[in-house]
């Protein structure tokens, strides 16, 4: 070997450089070998469209669709699965190539992004509880709660009810079940969708009213001015013609196919429009006021959760220190199973999971969204809380308990006399780290409908389709929170320790 290559650093550069070439070719090819891949995005939660196969893998009419509409032009179709009001921000960064989700062409979206022909037509519908009868339009939702899925035409529709108020959620089957458990009096979503629900999970309790609301049109959609577009429609027009469409539209729907607009549909002019677009700045001084409306509900959701979970924590805590063996093991089991499980899935057992189960053993019973997060999040608080507070406790020296029990104090005036004052000191700075973590964590009880901050901004994202902006100002608003909970945190600590008292005692000497 060469003496410059002896040197050790030499070679580890040289051997570097030669991995990087090797990443770089291999990428290169990759990227040759992807031109003839469709990445394209989907929500899996709208059967008979798109959803889970048993298998794991991905069924329904837009799969077996975009697939048979690949294959005619020569492409193979790679999906990824995100949520509905995702697949147009990921259209604008170019994360996917094309989206197809029961997507209905209107002219608001197409000044984003681009549609093919359609390939659907369908419309809403309105579902209430079977033992309704006194809904059968928009007129009669007047003043009553409707819910619907975030970002859909069907979210649209019930905003012009005059006096009604909307439940926005994660997905339509949550709709529907926020519906059989009767925390909202009707959902509105589209009609395919709502009957193929109900006849494939023998919904009795719910029914659909006969009366269509729109006529609508689904289409793929594709990034502005996408040369993947122009092959969709190619390959969409070949499965039109040759029999494919008809023999997948029988497949799901047990009839026959109807007829399609060629080209886009009726009253939609700006498919190669773009109307002029505000700037970021406009776009974030518009949203603010109402997500600061959102920050107030998220920080009172936060100090009633962190108080109710203080106070289990303490008494869990206690638990944990008692002589009792069953009640040490009641809150070993309580603090594994809550910091065991996620809390997202303790939110959906108690708003959704809860009430289905009482009803179905005939009783009526329904909880309102925001007993529903507090109780989530105190649940889930108390046992994080719960190992604060025994650690705080048993950080106190056990002489300072032999001390109080020498001057006569009981085990309780022990308890709130000496120990716990000083513990509270030692714990603050962990409370105040459980207090910032919940806040954050209120984040997941937008899946319920509840619309506090990061809600507000997902509601107006699905709006104006302005993603970065808009979760920009919702990371910004999230973080002066956090520096605010921190620095109120941080004076309270320095309030509370005796040695600052006994300085400033000092001098004022």
């Amino acid at each position: 070997m060469p003496n410059f290559l002896r040197s050790r650093w030499l070679q580890r550069w040289f051997l570097g450089c030669s991995c990087l070439l090797m990443i770089l070719l291999g990428h290169s090819a990759s990227i040759a070998q992807s031109q003839n891949v469709l990445r394209v995005g989907t929500e899996p939660a709208f059967p008979p469209f798109e959803f889970q196969a048993p298998g794991g893998g991905l069924q329904g009419f837009d799969i077996d669709l975009m697939q048979a509409t690949a294959q005619a032009e020569g492409l193979r179709v790679e999906f990824q699965s995100l949520p509905f009001d995702g697949l147009i921000p990921a259209l604008q960064a170019r994360t996917v190539d094309a989206a197809i989700s029961s997507m209905t062409i209107t002219a608001e979206r197409q000044q984003t992004v681009d549609f093919s022909r359609p390939y659907f037509k369908a419309g809403l519908a309105i579902a209430v509880r079977a033992n309704n009868t006194s809904t059968t339009d928009l007129a009669s939702l007047q003043n009553q709660t409707i819910g619907v899925q975030i970002g859909t035409t069907g979210a649209e529709t019930a905003r012009k009810v005059p006096g009604a108020t909307i439940r926005t959620f994660d997905s339509a089957p949550l709709a529907l079940q926020a519906l059989l458990n009767g925390n909202v009096s009707a959902v509105i979503n589209d009609a395919p969708v709502t009957l193929y629900a109900i006849k494939t999970n023998n919904l009795t309790g719910i029914k659909v009213t006969r009366q269509l609301l729109t006529e609508e049109f689904y289409g793929i959609a594709t990034p502005k001015n996408s040369p993947n577009l122009a092959r969709i429609n190619a390959g969409l027009t070949r499965i039109l013609s040759n029999g494919t469409y008809d023999q997948i539209y029988r497949k799901w729907f047990n009839a026959q196919a109807p007829s399609l607009a060629t080209a886009t549909v009726p009253g939609s002019t700006l498919q190669s429009e773009t109307a002029p677009s505000a700037t970021s700045g406009a776009v974030i001084t518009r949203a603010l006021p109402i997500l600061l409306q959102g920050a107030l509900i998220t920080l009172q959701l936060t100090a009633l959760s962190v108080l109710l979970g203080l106070i289990g924590g303490t008494l869990m805590g206690l638990a944990r220190l008692s002589a009792s063996r069953p009640l040490r093991w009641f809150a070993r089991a309580y603090i594994d199973f809550f910091r065991g499980t996620p809390l997202l899935v303790q939110i959906l057992m108690i708003y959704f999971g809860i009430p289905a189960l009482v009803q179905g053993l005939g009783f009526t019973f329904t909880f309102n969204r925001l007993g529903a997060a507090v109780l989530a999040l105190s649940l889930n608080s108390t046992a994080y809380l719960a190992e604060i507070v025994r650690a705080g406790i048993q950080s106190i020296e056990v002489g300072q308990v032999e001390a109080a029990q020498s001057l006569g104090l009981g085990p309780g005036q022990t308890l709130r006399y000496v120990v716990f004052p000083q513990a509270f000191r030692r714990m603050l700075p962990p409370l105040g780290n459980e207090f910032i973590t919940l806040l954050k964590d209120t984040s997941l009880v937008s899946v319920i409908g509840f619309e506090e901050l990061l809600r507000r901004g997902q509601l107006i994202v699905a709006d104006n389709y302005r993603a970065f902006e808009i979760y920009a100002a919702v990371a910004l608003v999230y973080l002066v929170l956090n520096l605010l909970s921190s620095q109120a945190f941080s004076f309270l600590e320095a309030q509370m320790n005796p040695n600052k008292r006994s300085r400033q005692s000092s001098s004022s000497d």
